[in-house]
């Protein structure tokens, strides 16, 4: 008999942050590996049931380090994500700038917001995940929300939630 699904919560706690939390069946170690190493986050990371295709995916997994993800839908076209890692402690924390791109030119530190995500051990190999971003002004969070990112950021979160356990 299949495991109950992992449920994800969605909080904004203040104007300008936002809060997501997972448990996963899976160690932190695996679950770190999964959100930073581009061969597996390439697995999971887009909401395949809507049409987006990953297209590249890089990352220079170190304090200072950026990343850069690429992904294709046939209705929007191709955009991306990026950032610089400001803090990796493998397996336990992870803090980065986050901006999607296309965005205006010079806007990039201004657009930008920080995640901050934890990665905490659990009883029976579990992790829980806790993933804050502080967004640059009410606006941009506003923004992030009205494109409809929580559809497709639970149906990224299942997609990792199978992929962790499948690695175990």
């Amino acid at each position: 008999m299949p495991s109950a699904k992992n449920e994800i919560t969605l909080e904004r706690i203040s104007e300008r942050e936002l809060v997501v939390t997972r448990t996963f069946n899976a160690p932190p170690r695996i679950v770190f590996d999964a959100w930073t190493r581009p061969e597996l986050v390439s697995r999971w990371w887009v909401p395949q049931s809507r049409g987006v295709v990953m297209v590249s995916c890089e990352a220079d997994l170190r304090a200072g380090g950026s990343y850069r993800y690429v992904f294709k839908h046939d209705e929007h076209g191709t955009m991306a994500f990026s950032g610089k890692y400001r803090e990796v402690t493998p397996h336990s924390r992870l803090v980065h700038t986050e901006m999607f791109e296309p965005t205006a030119q010079g806007a990039e530190e201004a657009g930008a917001a920080v995640v901050t995500v934890t990665f905490e051990e659990r009883p029976s190999g579990k992790t829980h995940l806790v993933s804050h971003s502080l967004f640059p002004s009410k606006e941009v969070l506003d923004t992030v929300i009205a494109t409809g990112m929580e559809g497709g950021m639970r149906e990224s979160m299942d997609q990792l939630d199978e992929l962790v356990a499948a690695l175990r």
